[in-house]
Formats: structure tokens, sequence, C-alpha cells
């Protein structure tokens, strides 16, 4: 078997592209999709130029069998695995236990994500589960790593989170993009792109990693894209992967060719080429029913074709959403970006509105720690903490808060650091850290054109008051469900709710 190097070492070796090949287990036990994928591990263990596997976790939101499962025969064919680790679908304790059973494997290489909401499920949709997000599950791996939470010896995990510039607003971009900072602040060791294929974006990114010296391995995504997938993707059915009208109408002429496949295949290792000629760390490469011929195809015509990346950034994916936004101003030269960011004054929207100045007008004056009433408030709450009062008081504070903010009675409430929007009962997944990557032009993964993402209209809101960075660098704790059905007001006066209790 051939020696390789760990992903981490691959990650680490700025003179080599990094490859590493995404694997779906699919649904059931012993049936041909998870025959397939060992059997293409195999094949990838024996290939020096292959670093790792990634396994997916129940993408699309239906049920599959448990990437662990399929982690662990990879591990023992001697291909490192990446599992895709995601909390949709289990509270933080279940997401601890699945750390143990990782680390007694030895299997140390975590995709860490939000992942897609769940949808098919026995008897019906299966219940969303949503108890962390993606930056608090990193901020608990790092502790594990330290030895600092449960006090048990450390573990070694290294674990990587996702990204995706291929959005269409500024709102969303920026959205993306502060998130990306506290997925790193709290332990990201690399990161992966979304799926899209729009050269200027992948370039944005390195840029802003770059601009910004997070100092972090970037990893591009590459999809074998068939125009039946392409379709899906158009429409977001597969949220998060961007195939604009312009791409779709190229496949739709070469599916009339008879090299199709060869078509797309070439197309990927454009990709591949575009991806290195970038200077990122590595690549990440998908695509259904490819096999071991494909990824080698793709790796060495690849490198073949990387002396002419920028001509082929600027002929083959030049693909922007209609009137999309960007970080960077535009090199004409390459069609690519300047290191000159955009007058976001001129550009996006904002919303000065006059309930987000009220509602920050009153927390100045009551809540805030340095506001004129917060010693007299405390003392009151204190009182009705011990009284009868405190009843009525809390059956009254829901009534007020779930009238104006949808309230949902989680008593640990984070609203005043998410512009009075409520995540907990606004956002389907619960995001208190930021947007999740399913949105598109706007609206949210689960309700497109019904509701707008929260984070969208945070963003805008925050922007028409100059506050907008304080999205990436507030830290916002998981909700503590011990507070559940009581008052988020008693438990903020009286020391009991995230403020205190830091985690």
């Amino acid at each position: 078997m051939t020696t390789k190097p760990s992903l981490r070492e691959a990650l680490a070796d700025s003179a080599q592209l990094s490859v590493t090949w995404e694997l779906v287990p699919g649904r059931g036990a012993r049936e041909k999709a998870q025959e397939h994928l060992v059997k293409m591990a195999e094949l990838a263990a024996k290939d020096a130029r292959i670093n790792a596997v990634t396994i997916t976790d129940n993408p699309g939101g239906k049920s599959a069998i448990a990437a662990y499962a399929m982690a662990v025969e990879a591990k023992r064919l001697g291909i490192e695995p990446i599992v895709h680790y995601t909390t949709k679908d289990k509270n933080r304790n279940a997401l601890e236990s699945e750390l143990y059973a990782l680390d007694r494997a030895d299997i140390e290489n975590l995709l860490v994500m939000t992942g897609d909401y769940p949808i098919q499920g026995y008897a019906g949709n299966a219940k969303p589960v949503f108890d962390f997000d993606a930056v608090h599950a990193l901020r608990m791996i790092t502790k594990m790593n330290a030895g600092a939470y449960t006090k048990l010896p450390p573990t070694h995990f290294f674990a990587g989170a996702v990204v995706s510039p291929f959005k269409s607003t500024e709102a969303e971009t920026m959205a993306q993009y502060y998130k990306l900072h506290k997925k790193i602040a709290n332990g990201a060791k690399f990161i992966i792109t979304q799926l899209g294929y729009d050269a200027r974006k992948f370039d944005e990114l390195k840029k802003y990693v770059d601009m910004h010296n997070l100092a972090v391995p970037l990893i591009g995504n590459i999809f074998v894209l068939s125009l039946p997938v392409a379709k899906m993707m158009n429409k977001n059915l597969i949220p998060g992967c961007v195939v604009t009208d312009s791409l779709v109408a190229r496949l739709e002429e070469e599916a009339t060719q008879s090299n199709k496949k060869e078509l797309q295949l070439l197309r990927a290792a454009k990709q591949y080429a575009v991806l290195k000629g970038l200077q990122y760390d590595g690549v990440n490469i998908g695509g259904h029913g490819m096999g071991y011929a494909d990824i080698q195809y793709i790796m060495e015509k690849g490198e073949e074709l990387s002396a002419d990346w920028q001509d082929i950034a600027r002929t083959e994916f030049n693909h922007p959403q209609d009137g999309g936004f960007y970080f960077f101003e535009q090199d004409e030269s390459t069609q690519l970006n300047t290191c000159q960011p955009v007058d976001r004054t001129r550009t996006g929207s904002s919303n000065s509105s006059l309930r987000l100045k009220l509602m920050d007008m009153v927390h100045e004056t009551a809540f805030d720690h340095k506001a004129p009433l917060y010693p007299m408030n405390k003392a009151i709450a204190k009182y009705i903490d011990k009284s009868w009062v405190k009843q009525p008081f809390t059956i009254a504070e829901y009534t007020t808060k779930t009238m104006t903010n949808q309230c949902r009675f989680c008593g640990d409430c984070a609203m005043h650091e998410l512009g009075f929007i409520c995540p907990m009962s606004q956002c389907p997944k619960q995001q208190r850290n930021g947007a999740c990557g399913g949105s598109r032009d706007g609206w949210c993964e689960v309700y497109p054109g019904k509701q707008k993402c929260i984070y969208v209209t945070m963003y805008e809101g925050f922007k028409g008051h100059g506050k907008e960075e304080r999205m990436k660098d507030k830290y916002m704790p998981p909700c503590n469900w011990d507070l559940h059905r009581t008052s988020s007001w008693l438990n903020y006066f009286n020391d009991r709710d995230y403020n205190t209790n830091k985690e």
C-alpha cells in the first residue's frame, strides 16, 4: 500500500494540491451504494495523490447509512475518511456521543456543518433537531481537543467547516463571511466551499481570507455536473448549490453530443486547474456514480491544463448570478477581482427601521449593564423572582414577546444580540451564530419565496444603523434548555442565562 501524507500534512504542504474524493453511502446497509463506496475507497487508498475520502451524512435531509459506519470501513482499507459531521438530526448529547465513537475508531477528520433540513422519514417528515449550529459544534470539539470540557484525555480531531461565496445578494454574502470568522475563531482548521461555477467567486473567497489574515487552508469543491442534476441545482432543489441559467444552457447543448460524459469530466478537470491557479490548498471532487478512472482523469487532465488556468477561468467559469454582489471590484484584465473592496455604502439594501431603533433604545436604557435603569430593574427582578408575582410576570413577558418577536419561550433569550429577531422561532434551523448555506436570493432554504433568511433581514437592519460588523464578532452560546418556559428577563437580571454562565 502506498504511503501518503495525512490530510493535515497535505493541507500544510503549499507545494502540492490536496485531493479528497466525496463518496455518498446511500440508503441501506449492503446495497449497491455501500459496496461502491467500499470499492472506491480501496482504490483511493492505493493512490498517493488522494489524501482522503469524504463521506456524506444524510444529504438532502434524507435518511442514509450513518457516515461513521462507512468511515470505519474506509479507515480499515487504508484511506483517511472525512466524516460529514452535521448537527441537524442530533442534540448536543448525541453529538458528543458520536465524537467519542469517532475518537475510539481513530477517525480524526470532520467536516462540521449544520446540514440539510430533514425531510422524508418513516411515517412522514422527520422532526428537525438543530440543538447546535456548526459554530457550537466546532467550539465543543475544540474544547474536547484541549481536554478542557470533560476533563477526559484530549481528543485529536481535525475539524473543518463550509462556506458559500456563491450568493447573489450582499446581505447573504456578508452573512456567510461573518459566520466564516466565527467558525475559524471557534476551531475550524480548514474550509471547503459550497458548489458553484463562478471563478470570480472562488477568487473572491481566496482574497477575502487573505485580506483578513484568516490563515486557514481552502479547499474548492468540484462536482461532475450532469444536466439532470444541474437543473435541480438551478431550481434550488439541492440547497446551497448554485448553477445559473447560462450554465444549464451550455449543458443542454452538450447533452446532444455523443461525448457528453467526457465533456462533464473535462469541465471538472478545468475547475481543478482554475482552483490550483488561484492557489487553493486542495480540491474536493464529487459526482454521482463516479468511478476511480474518472477521478484519475480529473487529476491528470487538471494538472495538464493548469498552466492555462486564467484563460479557462475567463471562458469556462464565467457564470455569474443575475445582478450578483461581489465583495471586491472587478479586475477588467482578468475578469476576476482586484484587492479593492467595493464601497458597500453604495451597494445592497439597508433598513433603518424604527422598530429596531426603539428596541435598541429600550435595551440601552433598561437592560444593558451600563443602562441607567439597570440597577433598579435588577433589584426589582430579584424581588419578583422570590415572590408570588413570578408566574404572572413570566406569562406577561411571554405574551408580550410572542406578539412582538414570536417568542418561543426558551428562557435564554439572545434577541437583543441579533437585531431583535428570534432565531429559535423565526429560523427553521435555529441558527444562533449566522446563516446556514441554503438560502437563495435572500430567501430561506425551507420557505423559499415566503420568508426571507433572518440573517438577510438582520444584516440589512444593522447596516441601516452602521452596525453590521457586530454579526461577525459576537459568539452566541447554545440555548440552555434548563431555562425553557421561564422568564428570560428574570434569568438575565438574576444571572442565570448565557450572559453569566459562559460556556
